[in-house]
């Protein structure tokens, strides 16, 4: 390997981590947020349904972006972006004015997922792409320890804030200094050019497998984000932990998570796919039945990571045996269409789980993201059974 490209990817890894930092800090933040604009306990629904939406569009347009801009150039304005938007979150008095933030973060956020997962799919191995998606384990681990440090010190929830901002705009820079090492590199446009002509999109969306393919990652995603978004709030609020272990307990969280995700790019070629999908979901239903059952703040702590590890490599796993389930016709179509999915999912499912909370109590939330789990093991069982069934066919 080159040091160039050593470079390059030591940045992507870095990159990733950026992106998670802000979903790390949300959560801890959430709290004191709500305090300083007198909010209900479901508004957090509004911020991640704005940020989405950012998401969704810089995703969409990420080839034209990288067309006009090329990756490095495209990296360092999406976390000039995203710095822009933790700013005003940190030093804005008026809650639509965050609101807006949010959906710029969610912009700076797109481009940076886009541009790097570009980068890495066409130019290294499958594991380096997973330990890309273990760097944003990184990130949300970071998070909540570094919102859960400001807070202690400086009694503020705008003080973790200010700290990621500073990081995401030397981050910028770096990326602006660099933009030239990342010429040559395959963009989506030439990545579209090679792929074989597949069924139309009109025709994969007619299709049982994709229709369930796009709900396993409308769950997934939503299950994953939604008990990292409510894990603080249910600890401090519901179960009167003390903040600081709440927020450290979070990022417990998010460590395994990562952990999770850097262990599977070594036992992934051992195990296949669907076997590591099934180990994973029931391992993390148990775990949202301990969270739920609360018998204690270990147990509790316990669950909690025990989700967190289980649903590391869920995201990776679905993506690989996409093929598997939909047949090579509809591979590039579905992923596209999950993908998607996946971001409406991480908007509606923790913002329905804030609606619950409001109208029952945060205790319903272990309980709800339990249903959930169910429901993505039944989907992924009724898609295995098809892609067996098809394999079948294919074979008489």
């Amino acid at each position: 390997m080159s040091r160039q490209s050593s470079i390059l990817i030591a940045l992507s890894f870095v990159a990733f981590i950026s992106l998670g930092l802000p979903d790390g800090l949300l959560g801890v933040a959430w709290p004191g947020i709500r305090n300083t604009f007198a909010l209900p306990l479901d508004a957090l629904g509004l911020l991640v349904i704005f940020f989405t939406s950012g998401y969704m569009l810089a995703s969409f347009f990420s080839g034209a972006l990288i067309r006009h801009l090329g990756i490095g150039g495209l990296l360092s304005a999406s976390c000039a972006t995203t710095a822009a938007a933790l700013l005003i979150y940190a030093i804005t008095p008026v809650w639509w004015l965050f609101v807006l933030a949010s959906t710029i973060g969610g912009l700076g956020a797109g481009a940076i997922d886009a541009g790097i997962n570009s980068y890495v799919d066409k130019n290294h191995s499958e594991r380096v792409m997973q330990w890309l998606h273990a760097s944003f384990g990184i990130g949300v681990t970071l998070g909540p320890i570094i919102m859960t440090l400001g807070i202690t010190l400086t009694a503020s929830w705008q003080a973790g804030y200010v700290f990621v901002v500073l990081a995401q705009a030397l981050l910028a820079l770096v990326f602006l200094v660099t933009r030239n090492m990342w010429q040559g590199t395959v963009t989506v446009a030439q990545v579209h050019d090679n792929v074989a002509t597949e069924a139309p999109l009109i025709e994969t969306i007619k299709t049982l497998p994709a229709l369930l393919s796009m709900f396993m990652f409308f769950i997934y995603v939503g299950v994953e984000l939604g008990l990292g978004l409510w894990a603080y709030s249910l600890l401090t609020i519901a179960r009167n932990i003390d903040p600081q272990v709440a927020g450290f307990v979070t990022g417990s969280y998010w460590a395994m998570f990562t952990i999770g995700r850097i262990l599977a790019g070594w036992y992934t070629h051992r195990m296949t796919a669907s076997a590591i999908l099934y180990i994973s979901i029931l391992a993390a239903m148990v775990g949202t039945l301990i969270v739920a059952i609360n018998m204690g703040t270990m147990i509790t702590i316990t669950g909690i990571a025990l989700i967190g590890f289980s649903i590391a490599p869920i995201f990776p796993c679905l993506i690989s045996d996409t093929q598997y389930r939909v047949g090579p016709n509809h591979v590039t179509n579905t992923i596209g269409m999950q993908i998607a999915a996946a971001g409406f999912g991480g908007a509606v499912i923790p913002s329905l789980a804030g609606v619950l909370a409001r109208i029952y109590s945060l205790e319903i939330v272990p309980y709800y993201l339990f249903v959930a789990l169910l429901m993505l093991l039944a989907s992924f069982m009724l898609s295995h059974h098809l892609s067996l069934k098809a394999a079948r066919q294919d074979c008489l």
